[in-house]
């Protein structure tokens, strides 16, 4: 396998100050400087995505916004989300890493990942409680990972694999911090970049996803109660009804 595409490689990195910002600030709007200048943290931005509204890709209208699109637009998903913390942090001396998660059904997530005094934490959203940021209380990568495996599990999903990208390296060439249009070649590279497997038990995914189906007929809401949530971070406000 070409080094460059292993899929262990950047997982050395992730701490603020190791990489400096590689996007020149004057390249920013005058908005989006003070935005970022204000968003200096992994949990101010994880405050500031939490308060965006969620994109639900209204008229079934397909996107995938850059940072810019997220600033103009207002709204995020997943990976929207994934790219404007990355470019925001980017920009703080944070190296640009995302964790790709693959699952059962097909429906991936993305979550930005740093570390902090050598523990790994994530930004995200999601329309899933339990797929949001975690506290930088992990020795690795593989670690955080694993914390997302029992949230994961709902009607149809399972963690088969991950993968830790450095986003810049692997869209070397390709405007996905700025660009007006969709960035989808973003997705189709975390599509094809070679992922770790992730091992689960099958007793455990169907003692799972029989309780979240029966939480789910009794409440009308998805649950939070799950083992580790003293290590997510904040979760949006709001009526869990609305999730």
């Amino acid at each position: 396998m070409d080094a460059r595409r292993d899929p262990g490689g950047p997982e050395a990195n992730g701490e603020r100050g190791l990489t400096p910002a590689t996007v020149n600030l004057g390249t920013f709007t005058t908005r989006e400087r003070r935005l970022i200048a204000r968003l200096d943290t992994p949990l101010a931005v994880q405050r500031y995505l939490n308060a965006l509204p969620y994109n639900t890709e209204p008229h079934g209208r397909a996107t995938l916004r850059s940072f810019r699109g997220v600033v103009n637009h207002g709204c995020a998903h997943c990976l929207e989300a994934v790219l404007f913390a990355t470019v925001t942090l980017e920009q703080h001396g944070y190296p640009p890493l995302v964790l790709s998660f693959e699952s059962i059904d097909r429906l991936d997530h993305v979550i930005y990942i740093y570390r902090h005094r050598g523990r790994w934490g994530s930004v995200a959203r999601s329309r899933d409680p339990g797929l949001h940021g975690r506290r930088p209380v992990f020795a690795t990568p593989r670690a955080l990972a694993l914390s997302y495996v029992d949230p994961y599990v709902d009607f149809t999903g399972r963690v088969t694999g991950y993968a830790v990208v450095d986003v810049a390296k692997e869209m070397n060439g390709y405007e996905w911090r700025f660009a007006d249009t969709n960035v989808w070649k973003v997705e189709r590279m975390l599509l094809d970049y070679p992922h770790r497997p992730i091992a689960t038990s099958d007793v455990r995914t169907r003692q799972l996803r029989a309780w979240y189906r029966a939480f789910r007929k009794k409440h009308g809401i998805k649950p939070v109660s799950y083992r580790g949530r003293e290590k997510w971070s904040e979760l949006p406000k709001g009526d869990l009804a609305s999730w």
